[in-house]
C-alpha cells in the first residue's frame, strides 16, 4: 500500500463522504479541519521500528489509518464518515474493496468511536478481523 496524499483525502475521502454520507448532520468544509492531524493519522501506517515496519501488511495499515481518522477528530464533524471513505479509497488503491452494507460499515465505525483509547490495540485487532471478513477483489 502506498501513502495516501492530504490531496487525495480532499479530493476522494472527503468529497465521497459529504456527498454520499451527509445523513442529517452537515460535513464542514476541509479547510476547517485541524492543523497537522490529518497529516499524522496519514503518515502513523508507514512508522518504522527498528528495520521493520510497525505495521507491515495492507490490512494492519488500513486498520490504524482507519482507527486514527475516527479517534484524532482531524475534522470539525464527519470523522467516522471521512474515515470509512479513507478505508475504502486506501484499500482500493491495492486492489482490493470491502463487500458490506455501507450501512454497517457506517455503525462498525461508530462501535470504534465509542471503545476507549485504552483498548486500542484490542480495537485494532477487532478492526482487522472486521477487514479481512469482508475483503474481496476490486473491480472496475
Amino acid at each position: 500500500m502506498r501513502k495516501i496524499e492530504i490531496a487525495e483525502v480532499e479530493k476522494v475521502a472527503f468529497a465521497l463522504a459529504k456527498k454520499l454520507l451527509s445523513f442529517d448532520e452537515p460535513i464542514p468544509d476541509f479547510a476547517t479541519r485541524f492543523p497537522n492531524i490529518l497529516e499524522s493519522c496519514l503518515e502513523t501506517p508507514f512508522q518504522t521500528y527498528g528495520q521493520g515496519d510497525l505495521y507491515p501488511t495492507t490490512i494492519k495499515k488500513v486498520s490504524i489509518l482507519f482507527y486514527l481518522i475516527i479517534k484524532n477528530h482531524p475534522f470539525q464533524n464527519g470523522n467516522k464518515r471521512i474515515a470509512v471513505m479513507a478505508l475504502l479509497y486506501a484499500l482500493s488503491l491495492d486492489g482490493k474493496w470491502l463487500q458490506v452494507d455501507p450501512r454497517n460499515l457506517y455503525e462498525f465505525a461508530v462501535l470504534v468511536a465509542e471503545s476507549s483509547p485504552k483498548n486500542k490495540e484490542t480495537v485494532l485487532i477487532f478492526i482487522e478481523g472486521f477487514i479481512e471478513k469482508y475483503l474481496v477483489p476490486f473491480h472496475l
